[in-house]
């Protein structure tokens, strides 16, 4: 299988990872690799305009990492990991998706 896009981490969501337990942060990182090989809304799915999520259910704890495309790269189209949060209720909260809007737009005006 070919991977369909890398994925690079901004310093608030290796922050938000490297927070985690083992377990946790590998479950994680194996669910963005099967979200590189195949199509699964469950894994990553579009959440508004250019935000997207990476989707990890693990010990009945959601996590969740919100993203966003960067295709100026004339080479492989990137999903920068903005940050990430432990969902508690059913839809990820309105600040948090603004929060990841703002780091879109700071990202592509540098």
């Amino acid at each position: 299988m070919k991977v369909k896009f890398e994925v690079i981490f901004l310093e608030q969501a290796i922050e938000f990872l490297e927070k985690l337990d083992d377990k946790s942060r590998n479950k994680i990182y194996y669910n963005i690799d099967k979200a590189k090989l195949i199509n699964d809304p469950k894994l990553f799915k579009k959440l508004k305009d250019e935000i997207w999520e990476f989707r990890t259910k693990y010990n009945g704890i959601q996590y969740r990492l919100l993203a966003f495309w960067d295709k100026t790269e004339k080479t492989e189209i990137l999903v920068i990991s903005t940050h990430g949060i432990i969902k508690k209720v059913s839809k990820v909260p309105k600040t948090e998706i603004e929060k990841a809007e703002k780091i879109r737009k700071e990202y592509f005006n540098n």
